[in-house]
């Protein structure tokens, strides 16, 4: 029995470059992203690392219950707003009960939390507001299944910044098991002070704008995003073609030094949509600007690409949007093959041009030119834990 196909259809994004994948290509092309600064409100004392911030206003749930009041939970509502037409078209055609949703997040409603535990130590008690359960990884699926009244599998998947990339696989496995016919998929992790911190902790954020594969680079930009599509068996502008999961089982924080990992990851999403690798167009790298990563990714890209591919980081201006990211940029590579690679470009790598010459070389995209005929795509996700996914977009 031939597999079922997995087509990504309509995505719409919400990122520090704005509303809508035309923000988000219009960022690609200036360089300019109004969300990217540096700001003191979620920095440790007496800093003021630059994050990546939505500025766009969020929609308020219709009869939101108190346990799922949160900025996730709004953030994602805001997002999958432009997609009602096409789930009440799925709900019509398969039913509530074969509508499934699958949503990647790290952080769900820790800011709630947050204010609610500083609240407390000054003595007012947690508030009014607050409940336990806005906090829950699995609140945003388990939010977005009662509000849209979707009655199929309602699944969070939390495995850091891979969380909303595996969760693209987890929908295209949902469809080829039969267990629905549409899911609501996407990722979705907003800004706190718990996250902030604790990467300055590990002394990986820059306090400049992140410079991914350079030799001066510093660290992160963490920032905040939601990005979500439907994803069906009809045919679309691109389909997942192949997905590729591995796991470093190495170190909680650090990836393994040599790469094995993600070249790992790479060559199963090449073997899974039966693919070369010169048979691919564009690579989206993971390229958080930390000296570890970057060399790891750099390795293991040389390695499974020989030849060379076009290739760029493009958490310059979203920041890293931590579990939202996988989806963020798999949004990315999806506009690129619906017709934007043909109208402005593959994105541009933004860094300061000074290469470093103890990884090996990468074909870097370093200015904006039309690309006629793009039709395959890669995009890494990499996470804590070594948690390593990477997906192939291709259009039909």
């Amino acid at each position: 029995m031939p597999k079922a196909e997995a087509f990504l259809h309509g995505f719409y994004v919400l990122s520090a470059a704005g509303a809508g994948l035309d923000a988000l290509a219009l960022a690609m092309r200036t360089g300019l992203s109004p969300g990217m600064k540096a700001g003191a409100r979620f920095s440790p004392a007496g800093q003021a690392f630059p994050v990546g911030e939505v500025e766009h206003p969020l929609a308020d749930p219709p009869g939101l219950e108190p346990d799922f009041d949160s900025r996730n939970n709004r953030m994602a509502w805001t997002a999958v707003q432009p997609l009602r037409a096409a789930l009440e078209d799925a709900l019509a055609r398969h039913g509530a009960a074969r509508v499934a949703v699958v949503v990647g997040t790290s952080t769900s409603g820790m800011l709630e939390a947050e204010r609610a535990f500083a609240r407390r130590a000054s003595g007012r008690g947690l508030g009014p507001d607050f409940r336990y359960h806005q906090q829950e990884l699995g609140a945003p699926a388990a939010f977005l299944a009662r509000a849209l009244d979707l009655g199929g599998p309602a699944l969070t998947v939390s495995t850091a910044c891979s969380s909303s990339a595996k969760a693209l696989a987890t929908a295209r496995r949902l469809l080829r098991l039969d267990a629905c016919d549409a899911v609501l998929c996407g990722g979705v992790d907003t800004l706190c002070r718990f996250t902030v911190h604790g990467f300055a902790a590990l002394g990986a954020l820059s306090e400049e704008r992140c410079n991914p594969f350079s030799r001066n680079r510093h660290g992160i930009n963490i920032g905040e995003a939601a990005a979500f599509c439907l994803v069906t068996r009809r045919e679309g502008p691109a389909r997942l073609a192949g997905c590729g999961d591995a796991n470093d089982a190495y170190n909680v924080s650090a990836p393994l030094p040599g790469g094995e990992g993600a070249e790992a990851a790479m060559r199963m999403a090449l073997k899974d949509a039966g693919l070369a690798p010169a048979q691919v167009g564009y690579l989206n790298l993971h390229g958080t600007g930390t000296v570890q990563n970057d060399s790891m990714e750099a390795a293991a890209t040389a390695r499974v690409f020989p030849e060379g591919l076009p290739c760029s980081s493009t958490k310059p201006l979203t920041g890293h949007a931590l579990g939202a990211s996988g989806a963020l940029e798999a949004a990315l590579c999806w506009d690129l093959l619906a017709g934007r690679a043909a109208e402005q470009g593959l994105p541009p790598h933004y860094f300061d041009g000074e290469t470093d010459s103890a990884l090996p070389p990468l074909a870097l995209v370093r200015r904006v030119e039309r690309h006629s005929g793009l039709r395959r795509v890669m995009t890494n996700s990499f996470g804590f834990g070594g948690s390593n996914v990477s997906l192939v977009l291709e259009k039909p």
